[in-house]
């Protein structure tokens, strides 16, 4: 593409989310002409964090919860090396390339994402967003949870109006389609749009572009068959399709993250809302097509474990399931809150009834329920705290809040597996630079939230959006002291 078609900008950053518009904001403030490319149009921008709530994983503004690096390493894969354990607790220079290049979350991210956590919450709190420990629709909670009040939507409007008052320029309906390198090094990134094509030449590039939840494709290749039963948890996600990453790892990036997982929420499939969650399974019983239980409905706090059992719920037969419990249920204090969708619950005076209208074998669902409450114990049931009330001598077992279902009338929700975001993306180190397959930086180039892969295996609560803003607003000011040096040349 000639010159003259050709958007000349210090950097450009691709998605208009939190992770985003943190870079904009964070390059725009130390001196670089900025802009912003947006696939939504105007009145929808924000990506995931538009539809969010928005945690943050911290006690307090001043200091992260108290089990976060801990849990961030426990999730950093399956069967990793010894040897890249042991190379990993050396300093990082001393790292062999392949480990720095290694797709988990090394000691250096989450010793990042902890340390500037704090410091992230105050800048944000400098452009009018207020942070509050709000209620959460966790009935049992591991962590404490900030949040900003009025969730993302607060976060991205409060940024993009400051962006737009910093002189940064944001082209919604503009999709990046290809990256390239010019003859002097500089970026050049061809897209498409309500404007026809038009292409941006930057000394650097922020990938804010998130993952790939939004692309039936790559959520075939990577996750599999269960993809076919998948769909974003809100509006925002549709419009991630990957090619942020894309474009990343055929510039030689390295991959990390999980790229055969996602962070998974339990909805209703019957609802249109964003986030129609139900997560009220910890007090009744999980039960798949076959009336079959599949998992343990109540491993501890649901905080901590619907992420894993609403995955499960996409291996199962249509990939869906059915919470069902009783009216003792309302022995939970506040459980309405765990239910975020818009539709009714199926109820019925018997179960017989209850499998007729949910449309499954009713003699089957009849003995799954039986079987169930002959394997509760006896204990005293503590609603809002794990109790340890289980079931003996029942596979799978149900480790927690194991009471009979027996008093009508019964209810249940369908639930299908939601795809927050995935996983999988590019590898970063702690400064928000993308690195190759080498472990080496690729000068100019950063990438932060959904588009840098992070997670494995379970994902850690309430860090998603934190680390979008941390990694978002390291990368604005790495990008735009780049930029800076790219003039002075």
């Amino acid at each position: 593409m000639s010159e003259s078609h050709q958007q000349l900008f210090d950097v450009t950053v691709v998605g208009a989310g939190i992770a985003g518009l943190s870079a904009a904001v964070a390059a725009a403030s130390a001196g670089a002409r900025v802009a912003v490319l947006e696939r939504a149009p105007e009145e929808e921008f924000g990506g995931n964090t538009r539809w969010t709530e928005a945690y943050f994983r911290m006690s307090s503004e001043d200091e992260v919860s108290a089990d976060f690096e801990e849990r961030l390493a426990e999730n950093a894969g399956d069967h990793l090396d010894p040897y890249i354990i042991e190379q990993v607790a050396q300093p990082y220079q001393f790292w062999p390339s392949f480990v720095k290049a290694h797709g988990m979350p090394d000691p250096e991210l989450i010793s990042e994402l902890a340390g500037r956590a704090a410091e992230t919450v105050k800048w944000l709190k400098t452009f009018g967003v207020r942070f509050d420990t709000l209620p959460t629709y966790f009935i049992t909670a591991a962590a404490p949870r900030l949040m900003p009040v009025g969730g993302g939507l607060a976060l991205i409007e409060a940024l993009r109006d400051h962006a737009l008052k910093l002189d940064v320029q944001i082209f919604y309906e503009t999709t990046a389609k290809s990256l390239s390198r010019t003859p002097d090094d500089r970026f050049l990134l061809a897209c498409s749009g309500a404007r026809g094509r038009i292409a941006f030449n930057s000394a650097a590039l922020v990938l804010g572009s998130g993952g790939f939840e939004g692309n039936p494709e790559m959520l075939a290749q990577y996750i599999g068959g269960a993809a076919r039963y998948l769909r974003p948890v809100a509006r925002g996600g549709y419009q991630n399709r990957g090619e942020g990453i894309r474009m990343a790892l055929d510039a030689g990036a390295a991959p990390a993250g999980d790229f055969s997982a996602y962070h998974a929420e339990p909805l209703d499939p019957r609802s249109a809302q964003p986030e129609a969650l139900v997560m009220n399974f910890p007090y009744g019983i999980l039960v798949n097509r076959d009336c079959n239980r599949f998992v343990d409905e109540a491993p501890g706090p649901v905080d901590v474990h619907y992420d894993h059992i609403s995955r499960a719920i996409a291996d199962q037969p249509g990939g869906i399931a059915y919470v069902i419990y009783d009216a003792s249920i309302d022995d939970v204090p506040n459980w309405k809150r765990s239910i975020r969708t818009d539709q009714p619950a199926i109820t019925a005076d018997t179960v017989d009834a209850l499998a007729d209208k949910l449309g499954l074998a009713s003699e089957r669902l009849a003995a799954t329920v039986a079987a169930y409450n002959d394997a509760c114990g006896k204990g005293e049931f503590k609603a809002l705290e794990v109790d340890g009330l289980a079931t003996h001598g029942l596979f799978p077992k149900k480790s927690n809040w194991s009471r009979r279902i027996e008093k009508g009338p019964f209810a249940a929700y369908p639930i299908i597996s939601g795809i927050c975001f995935t996983y999988g993306g590019v590898k970063t180190n702690r400064h928000a630079e993308v690195v190759d397959c080498d472990g080496r930086p690729i000068e100019g180039l950063y990438a932060a939230g959904e588009a840098a892969g992070l997670y494995y295996q379970v994902y850690t609560g309430a860090t998603s959006v934190m680390r979008g803003a941390v990694f978002g607003k390291t990368a604005g000011e790495r990008a735009a002291a780049l930029a800076q040096r790219s003039r002075e040349r």
